[in-house]
């Protein structure tokens, strides 16, 4: 069974590996045999994920990304060696409400979360459709993309129109043998949010999961590798929570 979920002679590319999820993935995919392409705008801190790979046995390219940034995902695809997978990973929060959010921090979650996403699999479709060949590309959304929780008005904007862009590749792409799927993960402590999550606040949402704990980083290493290996072929233009049912709470 381990075979179904090889990554064996593929090489993938994770934005945001510079820590957090990305840095997770980059680790579980070389595990699987994967070669790997980190981007993330601090590249000092890609090299620490590029050793981490390397110390698998893995071949790790590091390329400077902000996928805020067309010309720099553009050129970033590039530089680096071809990619049979993309994982679309980089992404930021602001917690406003909306008449207090300010354009500058709208923007920000937007172009990074959504425009972002984009910009990173048109130049991977481009590529492969040029080339003649298929590709998979999974979107890192969330469950605040399916539900929506309070001040947190552009990232969950941001993450349910992942989640449609997600359906729409799928749909348009099938045909070229490109598949396109996303995760939409639940709590898990990062440093993004570790504060937040041992706050009263925090500890107050945690108890609203019907796990009454947050995730484990491992936890989120078996749907990786379903979406990212060839077990999943026949699936795209989902979205998989891996949440510990908080999106069954109840209102």
């Amino acid at each position: 069974m381990t075979e179904l979920f090889s990554m064996t002679g593929k090489r993938v590319l994770v934005t945001g590996a510079s820590s957090g999820f990305g840095a997770h993935f980059a680790r579980v995919l070389a595990g699987a045999g994967a070669d790997l392409v980190l981007a993330a705008r601090r590249v000092e801190r890609l090299e620490e994920t590029a050793e981490a790979v390397r110390a698998l046995g893995r071949e790790a390219t590091v390329v400077p990304m902000d996928v805020s940034d067309y010309a720099s995902v553009k050129a970033a695809f590039e530089t680096m060696p071809p990619v049979q997978v993309v994982i679309n990973n980089a992404g930021i929060n602001r917690i406003s409400t909306t008449h207090e959010l300010s354009e500058g921090d709208w923007d920000a979650v937007l172009d990074t979360n959504l425009k972002g996403v984009w910009a990173v699999a048109q130049q991977a479709i481009q590529r492969w459709m040029a080339e003649g060949q298929g590709g998979n590309i999974i979107n890192i959304a969330s469950v605040l993309g399916l539900r929506v929780g309070q001040q947190l008005g552009a990232y969950t904007a941001s993450k349910a129109a992942v989640v449609q862009m997600t359906k729409s590749i799928a749909l348009d792409y099938a045909r070229y043998g490109i598949r396109c799927n996303a995760i939409c993960p639940g709590y898990f402590e990062t440093e993004i949010n570790r504060d937040w999550l041992h706050s009263p606040a925090g500890e107050k949402q945690i108890k609203r999961i019907p796990f009454h704990r947050v995730g484990d980083m491992p936890e989120m290493s078996g749907p990786l590798l379903l979406l990212a290996s060839d077990a999943s072929s026949y699936m795209s233009g989902a979205a998989v929570p891996v949440d510990g049912a908080h999106l069954c709470s109840t209102l």
